[in-house]
């Protein structure tokens, strides 16, 4: 009896003790966690909190403040990238506001002092005035449609739309302008009518944004073409040239706000950096998506993919 006795309370003394050191050994796991965290916290480490033990839970509760920090550290870099994005839009903003308000100035300083200007000085100046505050005004209308896109402020209703005649009717909008520029137009329109789901309003602006960029851009090449391919599912839509093209630094920043691509902001090609960002995210608003490829003086192609619809 007693030696029964004596193998239970041996036995209860080795069980309490396991307990014991399974316990001493999550305290330490739970502190380690703790400092570990506040350490990470305090100087926005990137690390991750590793620390072996047994214990079942303490590992599934390491596991989720691990996923938790990744979120985090995610989390700070999207806000840092969103920071440098709007410091570098603002000072953009700046240059191109205070550029043709300045000329407005100049303009309305020398209609003011120079009394003895002919009448014909007098109107060319006028039309200077005029044609920088309509830049200044084109700027702001393109800064505000790009905050509304994002905010999903400014509607456009998806619906059924015939991407031919759409297509068809911007092209022969920019035709006057392409030809007396010297410059070819490619067409390849199927005379099979596709549909998509869209907004009209919204694929005018998409084409009327990349036929200006192919021409801006592009004119060196002597050609611009836009063209329309299809499966059973989706439409693309193909605007292209064949001028001086997107090398490939460039060509992961083109659909950033306020990117030109120009380091040299040079007035032959300088815009807004606003347009092609504005391009994506009206695709985007359609359930669609842009891409681009380009090989210098070869071919450079801006392709909007949509939803075909077949019924």
């Amino acid at each position: 009896m007693i030696l029964f006795l004596t193998i239970i309370i041996f036995s209860l003394l080795i069980i309490i003790y396991f307990q014991y050191r399974e316990k001493k050994e999550c305290n330490m796991s739970i502190h380690y966690t703790f400092e570990k965290l506040q350490n990470i916290m305090a100087e926005h480490t990137g690390e991750k909190i590793l620390t072996m033990t047994t214990n079942r839970e303490l590992q599934l509760l390491l596991t989720e403040i691990n996923r938790l920090l990744d979120y985090n550290q995610k989390a700070i870099a999207t806000q840092r990238k969103t920071e440098d994005a709007t410091k570098k839009m603002m000072a953009n903003i700046s240059h191109d506001l205070k550029t043709p308000l300045t000329v407005v100035l100049g303009y309305i300083e020398m209609l003011q002092l120079d009394t003895t200007n002919s009448e014909e000085e007098q109107q060319r100046l006028l039309r200077g005035v005029h044609a920088k505050t309509l830049e200044v005004l084109q700027l702001l209308h393109q800064f505000f449609d790009l905050a509304k896109i994002e905010s999903g402020d400014l509607n456009y209703p998806i619906t059924k739309i015939n991407v031919n005649e759409i297509c068809r009717k911007n092209i022969l909008t920019f035709y006057d302008i392409v030809t007396s520029k010297g410059i070819n137009i490619q067409i390849d329109i199927p005379e099979t009518t596709v549909y998509a789901l869209g907004n009209e309003d919204a694929l005018d602006r998409i084409l009327n944004n990349l036929l200006t960029n192919a021409i801006t851009y592009g004119a060196a090449g002597k050609v611009i073409g836009l063209a329309i391919e299809y499966d059973e599912t989706h439409i693309s839509i193909n605007v292209w040239d064949r001028g001086k093209g997107i090398d490939e630094y460039h060509r992961d920043h083109v659909f950033e706000r306020m990117y030109t691509l120009e380091d040299s902001r040079n007035k032959s090609y300088q815009g807004s950096g606003l347009g092609l960002t504005i391009t994506k995210r009206l695709v985007e608003s359609m359930g669609g998506f842009i891409h681009l490829t380009s090989i210098p003086y070869e071919k450079t192609v801006f392709t909007i993919s949509l939803k075909r619809i077949t019924y």
